[in-house]
């Protein structure tokens, strides 16, 4: 039964989708099955994927109006075991439309409930906002990954999705918890960047990753050529920190190996 994973922070431009993008390739290309669900209008998860928007002949539009199955809408990309459910433009009016359906909260659960079984890891790209596809998304997964910039108003907005997510977990999913907050962006040089860190560290002892995502050329050029950053140029830092991030997430030891050839290393799926 695969694990299902929301990325998630109300703020844009934290990371979510690059996180989610690079996550999966690098699970990919360790052999475990995954699905990439993009939930966010914006659609940045779908294209970092080479997936073209237009081509797409369903959505995650399509699958929480109930409009087709959720495995109608599944398209195989061109990296080793990652799979995705594009989003497209109609996906930005869903919010009104959803207010509408019955159990709305769940419609996303119900969905992934039938192709659960079929993948290993289950990733959910959340929209910058705390809205319905938001909610779906906080229902119908076991754990959240929090990506953050090491800023001072990134606080706050954390507290407020704290708070969501305390109401998610006491009215409709009870085994919800965070699997963890990944700083991405990160410039350790700067004062304010590990001042915030420490005070994150403060309030969710064993909550932040050890990993932290830096500035990276390499993994900013990455989706405008339609690819994750380990198969864009698997020699940078930023492919690199994605692969120590994969490391943490399945619970191994958090280094590279000493003879490394830079980038994709051979490992197999335990």
């Amino acid at each position: 039964m695969g694990k299902i994973i929301a990325v998630a922070n109300q703020k844009g431009g934290v990371g979510k989708s690059t996180t989610v993008v690079n996550l999966a390739a690098y699970l990919g290309s360790r052999g475990f099955k995954v699905l990439c669900i993009d939930s966010d209008p914006q659609g940045n998860t779908t294209t970092a994927f080479g997936v073209k928007k237009k081509s797409a002949s369903a959505s995650t539009y399509d699958i929480l109006t109930g409009k087709t199955r959720i495995q109608e809408t599944i398209i195989e990309t061109d990296f080793s075991n990652v799979s995705i459910v594009p989003a497209t433009e109609s996906l930005a009016g869903c919010e009104i439309e959803l207010i509408n359906f019955e159990n709305r909260m769940k419609r996303l659960k119900m969905q992934i409930l039938t192709c659960r079984e079929d993948y290993d890891y289950i990733f959910i790209d959340c929209p910058p906002a705390l809205g319905l596809i938001t909610i779906n998304a906080l229902v119908a997964c076991d754990t959240i990954i929090v990506p953050m910039l090491a800023e001072f108003f990134a606080l706050e907005g954390l507290s407020q999705l704290v708070n969501t997510i305390k109401i998610v977990k006491t009215n409709y999913n009870p085994s919800l918890n965070i699997e963890g907050i990944v700083f991405t962006m990160f410039d350790s040089r700067l004062n304010v960047a590990n001042d915030v860190v420490a005070e994150v560290e403060k309030y969710f002892p064993d909550k932040v990753f050890s990993t932290k995502i830096p500035r990276n050329v390499r993994l900013s050029e990455a989706p405008s050529h339609g690819k994750p950053v380990m198969y864009y140029d698997k020699s940078s830092k930023g492919a690199e920190a994605y692969e120590l991030l994969g490391h943490e997430l399945l619970g191994e030891p958090l280094e590279l190996p000493k003879k490394k050839r830079r980038g994709i290393f051979s490992f197999t799926k335990k």
